[in-house]
């Protein structure tokens, strides 16, 4: 069996290798998909016995059917907008899963006072796993737009001290397991503290920092399957802890850095609000689909840069068609990603991927951002507080400070927009008072067929 986890474990790595490069992500899916098969073979086959009977290992078969079905079902159903809720939801239902087995196996087998170091597996687990599964909750709500309780100074409060309850309680049992409670007892406290604490904690994060909140519940959800690894003395869980566990990690860190933010403020929801020019007018300059197309057609330098609003309207299958049509007349067409784009990591670049668009066309932000001046022209499709110039120069402003794509450098911007709704930040977006920036307003979908159909006649 040992060789089977080596297998599986090397192929797990080989399939996040992959998952990197674009060109590959689809074959490193693949391998990791066949890895994780092997090694729940090898778990099954491994735990074949006297004791646990046929029986078990049927209902272990029957059970990863059913989740194999409907993970089916909600990967094709699931539209790409939806993506985002959907690995949250995942993710707090592998959270879920872990208190679920630590209270089973604290109260099924009593842990005595002398087996310290197996409880605080337990109670860690519990506790880590809870605040995965109602923080992923939270996310979720917040990427779906659902109304939640606005986050006030008392859940901030409530929130640290919920946690230094758990802290207290957590080295009380270290110290002296015996004075407290049973520990069955002292394992259902901490699971349902963990639980409030991880509503109570994710509720003040904004929504412009759902991308970093999202790597740091995967990262959490991690070390809970290390915790479950080291608790079972289980290799698989293990290393696959490890692996997901460094992976949000890292992602956790490049996120935060993509928004010139700390993790620190991030998770303390320490967002600056400006509401002073909430009621400012903008000088808006709309254009039609018709000026539009005819800039695009004298064009030479063209940069897209796509944004969650190109993922609501399922616009990136026209924007390819666009683009095409736009090379045979010449032009050279770009896209640029901003790092933190859509509502997580590489949200932009697997919509792209969908559409067909070549690779070697996409862009990162830093790639491009001290020569947007040779660009012609920027069609700015849904992105909003990515091309935002309030970062750079309103200190006031919550984005203050996070790297944006300089699309106000270019010779000219379209922004295509349904209407003048702010970004998920909530902040005004002064690019639009800029003098070379013009709006076509409709679903970005239908504007862009629009432009594609005047494209036909010049």
């Amino acid at each position: 069996m040992e060789f089977l986890y080596l297998i599986a474990t090397i192929g797990l790595v080989l399939g996040l290798k992959y998952m990197g490069d674009p060109a590959k992500a689809v074959l490193g899916n693949l391998v990791a998909a066949i890895s994780v098969a092997l090694a729940l073979i090898g778990v099954a086959v491994n735990s074949y016995g006297p004791e646990t009977g046929v029986l078990n290992i049927v209902l272990v078969i029957a059970v990863l059917t059913a989740a194999i079905i409907i993970g089916r079902l909600m990967a094709m159903r699931v539209p790409m907008t939806g993506m985002p809720q959907l690995v949250s939801l995942l993710n707090g239902f592998g959270g879920l899963a872990a208190v679920v087995i630590s209270l089973l196996e604290g109260i099924a087998h009593p842990i005595g006072d002398d087996m310290r170091t197996a409880g605080g597996l337990l109670i860690l687990s519990a506790v880590f796993g809870g605040v995965a599964f109602t923080g992923s909750l939270v996310a979720h709500s917040k990427l779906e737009g659902k109304k939640l309780p606005r986050a006030r100074l008392r859940h901030k409060i409530a929130a640290r001290l919920v946690l230094a309850t758990m802290v207290v309680l957590f080295v009380a049992y270290l110290v002296w397991p015996s004075a407290l409670m049973p520990f069955g007892t002292l394992l259902v406290v901490m699971a349902v503290l963990s639980l409030v604490y991880g509503a109570l904690f994710t509720l003040p994060i904004g929504g412009a920092d759902m991308p970093v909140l999202l790597c740091f519940l995967v990262a959490l959800h991690g070390v809970v399957a290390i915790l479950a690894g080291l608790f079972f003395q289980d290799p698989v869980m293990l290393i696959g802890g490890v692996l997901v566990g460094a992976i949000g990690s890292l992602l956790t860190v490049a996120m935060s850095k993509a928004m010139n933010r700390t993790l620190r403020s991030v998770l303390a929801g320490v967002i600056k609000r400006d509401n002073s020019a909430g009621g400012r007018e903008q000088d808006i300059r709309p254009i039609s689909a018709a000026e539009t197309a005819s800039l695009l057609a004298f064009s030479r330098q063209v940069a897209i840069i796509p944004g969650y609003g190109m993922a609501v309207s399922q616009a990136q299958g026209v924007c390819q068609e666009m683009q095409v049509m736009l090379e045979r007349m010449g032009a050279t067409v770009h896209y640029i990603i901003h790092p933190v784009a859509g509502r997580m990591p590489g949200h932009m670049n697997v919509l792209l991927a969908e559409a067909n668009v070549d690779y070697d066309q996409i862009l990162a932000m830093e790639d491009v951002n001290d020569v947007m001046d040779r660009y012609d022209a920027v069609l700015v499709i849904g992105a909003n507080d990515v091309v935002n110039p309030a970062a750079e120069t309103d200190a006031s402003s919550s984005i203050f400070g996070m790297p944006i794509i300089r699309a106000y450098a270019a010779k000219q911007v379209i922004v295509l927009k349904r209407g003048m709704a702010t970004g998920y930040s909530g902040e005004m977006n002064l690019l639009f008072d800029r003098a070379n920036c013009r709006l076509l307003f409709g679903d970005a979908r239908s504007s862009l067929r629009a432009i594609i159909d005047e494209l036909k006649r010049i």
